[in-house]
């Protein structure tokens, strides 16, 4: 993935973070956008985001950082 395809990725996921802030705290917010990542989101965007995350993830939102390191978490089903 390009530079400019991760630069896309960080900036969709803050600004899901930013709309879902309205669902109470941060930690709220993160389940919201975690949840939407899960469903929308196809696996190489996530897998990207994923590893941007756990590599630097200095532009991410602290709500997106939250989601991200969710979205990472092994899933019960």
């Amino acid at each position: 993935m390009s530079d400019q395809q991760l630069q896309n990725l960080i900036k969709m996921i803050n600004q899901i973070s930013i709309n879902n802030l309205h669902h109470g705290d941060e930690d709220q917010a993160a389940e919201v956008v975690t949840t939407h990542i899960r469903k929308f989101w196809a696996r190489s965007m996530k897998q990207q985001i994923i590893a941007y995350a756990e590599s630097d993830g200095l532009e991410l939102s602290s709500v997106s950082r939250l989601a991200v390191k969710r979205l990472a978490e092994p899933q019960t089903a």
